[in-house]
């Protein structure tokens, strides 16, 4: 979705007095409202609690969940806007400032730092010792799974959605697609999904046995015992 918000902005004022900014700077946005979180959320809340780890795994990738699906709903009720200014002046630039997306791409940023945070530290936590390169490797299979799945959506929603005009809801120019539709969509699935991982994640039991905690433990164990032997050499 990242890629239809830069062909938003694409379409949008991108002007500051005369200098235009390119489009795809926009995600300087996004990686920003990531780098900005894990900055913020290691010193507000890890540090203040005495070291603890503040959120659990759970409750990271369930805030980024949340905070995905507000964010499509908010940028279609932007999309309506565009859709209503681009009828009333058809030109290929639309007279509506593109950094009203701003908010939308630092949104997107901050769920994304809680995603890969609590997903990739729940699979390398919740496995057993000899398994942890196995985890991470899962990790990353989610995402590029997730990127497969939404290139499949993405071609379908092309071939289903042509209406009599012969236009889909992603078209080939921005201005003449419905992304408010495509948005929809994604809000309702992405609200189903929120579900099914409430319930999912009330019904999973952690394995403490195999906590970051007691493998931490572990390494700073056998760091001592590094030590020792050098200071007996």
């Amino acid at each position: 979705m990242i890629t239809f918000s830069v062909q938003q902005a694409a379409s949008m004022d991108r002007s500051i007095r005369k200098f235009q900014v390119p489009p795809a700077s926009f995600n300087v946005f996004f990686i920003g409202g990531i780098m900005i979180t894990l900055a913020l959320y290691v010193s507000l809340i890890m540090k203040r609690s005495g070291g603890s780890k503040g959120l659990t795994n759970l409750q990271k990738i369930g805030l980024d969940l949340y905070n995905s699906n507000g964010s499509c709903s908010r940028n279609g009720a932007e999309e309506i806007e565009n859709i209503r200014s681009y009828k009333k002046t058809p030109t290929t630039t639309l007279p509506i400032t593109a950094f009203v997306l701003v908010p939308w791409f630092a949104i997107v940023g901050i769920a994304e730092a809680f995603i890969y945070s609590g997903s990739l530290a729940f699979f390398i936590g919740q496995a057993p010792k000899g398994m942890k390169a196995i985890s991470n490797s899962l990790f990353l299979t989610t995402i590029a799974f997730g990127y497969f799945v939404t290139t499949i959506l993405v071609n379908l929603i092309k071939k289903i959605t042509p209406g009599k005009d012969g236009i889909p809801w992603l078209a080939s120019k921005i201005n003449d697609s419905r992304l408010d539709y495509f948005y929809a969509v994604i809000s309702v699935l992405g609200l189903i999904n929120f579900g099914v991982y409430l319930a999912f994640a009330k019904w999973y039991k952690p394995n403490s046995s195999h906590g970051s905690a007691k493998d931490s433990d572990d390494v700073n164990a056998s760091h001592d015992e590094e030590r020792a032997r050098d200071a007996e050499i």
